[in-house]
């Protein structure tokens, strides 16, 4: 049986080790607008499920608007996070397929592949837009907000993710070969422990 050594350690060591280790400086730079706006829906959401919870269960009187402003915020994270999926091609994809291919072939499937998915985002797009024309004079059902604040975040998680779409099928274009045809190629390389 081991036993765990725990060697006492001074407040003042403590402190020198943090400030002897060099801090590697933070790179935001991997980080785009749909990772912003997301972060900001997902807080708010948080604050809103939270300001749920207390009213619910600790004043014992709770604020009916919380949850739809909670869902609809929700909502609006799906299709903001989506959009960062697009951009990484994190989405599922089934490339068993590509393996029995030629290259030739597979070139072209994943083009063909490309091109469904730009124009079923563009499409998304436009369906969403034409929606929010419709219901463009309701109201929520607990608050007196249009519906369209709800369908507008849809809406722009849908141009996001035509936007990402178009960006990463030019980037497949330019290299030759996607996430598809060689996933291998993007995966994240392994760190060695040290």
């Amino acid at each position: 049986m081991t036993t765990e050594v725990h060697t006492q350690v001074s407040a003042e060591e403590l402190a020198q080790t943090f400030d002897e280790s060099e801090h590697a400086p933070v790179d935001l730079s991997g980080y785009a607008f749909e990772d912003w706006l997301a972060l900001a829906l997902f807080w708010a959401m948080a604050l809103a499920v939270f300001v749920q919870f207390f009213t619910r269960y600790v004043l014992n009187d709770s604020f009916a608007w919380t949850e739809e402003i909670a869902t609809n915020l929700n909502v609006a994270l799906v299709f903001v996070g989506s959009a960062m999926c697009v951009r990484m091609n994190r989405h599922i994809q089934v490339d068993f397929l590509y393996r029995y291919l030629s290259p030739g072939l597979a070139r072209v499937l994943a083009t063909l592949i490309d091109i469904v998915r730009v124009s079923f985002f563009v499409y998304g797009a436009i369906l969403i837009w034409r929606f929010m024309s419709i219901v463009g004079d309701e109201q929520m059902t607990t608050i007196a907000l249009p519906k369209n604040l709800a369908y507008a975040f849809a809406f722009i998680g849908f141009v996001l993710m035509s936007f990402r779409s178009i960006q990463v099928a030019v980037a497949n274009w330019r290299r030759g070969y996607s996430v598809l045809e060689r996933p291998e190629a993007f995966d994240a390389p392994l760190v060695a422990e040290t």
